[in-house]
């Protein structure tokens, strides 16, 4: 994890999303290479062990508050699988137009809901139709045993390479809401705003702003920091896609619709997407709740 932290640490001196379509495209490539490997070797593990495992019913639990507890907790993990409404607006600030950017947007943000949920949904089914209840988290994990091992290897090398590209991406729109704040919170400051020359052995110049230095290796350390005191895969996800599927993926666009097309209040539109909006909330709440219990009780054991 150190390591981790590390590599970030030097990764987040990229500037901005301008300049970063190359461990865009490196970390989609390893999504992909990953995901398709993990779906492969859970159907092969289908085959080889001629049945279906697990059940309707799920994981067996001692009573029904823990079943729920599990359920709270899944709620969470499936609303982190949509993280991408945090990048939505700073991407689609990097575009040029024509065409328009909201129609490239469009044709993306559909583009990627569709081939993410065929993964997501695909991994998730064979998954645990191969390993059933004792199905873990990390589905690659769970092949740790079998053969080939140099493809589980390489499976799990481009999922450490996905993780460093897909934190620094999700991590550009923090760094720019601080740059942003910062610079006009402290329009006069050099140490926000100037920007120095350092030259390197066996390396090319590049500029260097020490507020950002301080800021994002403070932010890296901490988040580092955190991971290291709460290493639970599944319940980490489940915060964190409670914590942004709501407000992002649902309550901002509905508002900037209603705006957007002048929507009157207690119209029949208005009504339907204010039910919408409110279900939404409570899949939020319910997913955060359960994988915060569910940190808890990790922590407790």
């Amino acid at each position: 994890m150190g390591l981790f932290g590390l590599v970030e640490i030097v990764m987040s001196f990229i500037p901005d999303l301008h300049n970063m379509a190359w461990v865009s495209v490196i970390a989609a490539i390893m999504s992909f290479s990953y995901s398709l490997i993990g779906l492969g070797l859970g159907i092969a593990t289908i085959i080889k062990n001629g049945r279906i495992m697990g059940s309707l019913t799920g994981v067996q639990t001692a009573n029904i508050a823990d079943k729920i507890w599990l359920i709270f907790q899944a709620i969470g993990d499936i609303s982190f699988s949509y993280p991408y409404p945090m990048l939505l607006l700073e991407i689609q600030d990097t575009l040029e137009s024509p065409p328009s950017e909201n129609q490239t947007m469009k044709k993306a943000s559909v583009t990627s809901l569709v081939i993410t949920t065929f993964f997501c949904l695909c991994c998730g089914c064979f998954g645990y139709a191969a390993f059933g209840n004792d199905a873990p988290g990390n589905l690659l994990t769970g092949f740790g045993f079998y053969e080939p091992f140099w493809l589980i290897d390489f499976a799990n090398v481009c999922i450490i390479i996905h993780l460093v590209g897909g934190y620094q991406i999700y991590s550009q729109p923090i760094y720019s809401a601080a740059d942003r704040w910062c610079s006009k919170k402290f329009p006069k400051s050099g140490f926000v705003n100037d920007f120095h020359i350092v030259k390197l052995p066996l390396l090319p110049a590049f500029k260097i702003n020490l507020y950002r230095f301080c800021f994002r290796t403070i932010y890296v350390i901490s988040t580092a920091g955190l991971a290291i005191l709460f290493p639970y895969f599944n319940q980490v996800l489940g915060v964190l896609g409670g914590i942004n599927f709501w407000p992002l993926a649902i309550y901002f666009p509905v508002e900037m619709y209603f705006v957007q097309m002048k929507i009157g209040a207690w119209t029949k539109k208005w009504i339907v997407l204010r039910i919408f909006s409110f279900a939404c909330f409570l899949v939020t709440m319910v997913g955060l709740i359960g994988s915060l219990e569910g940190i808890i009780r990790e922590k407790l054991k």
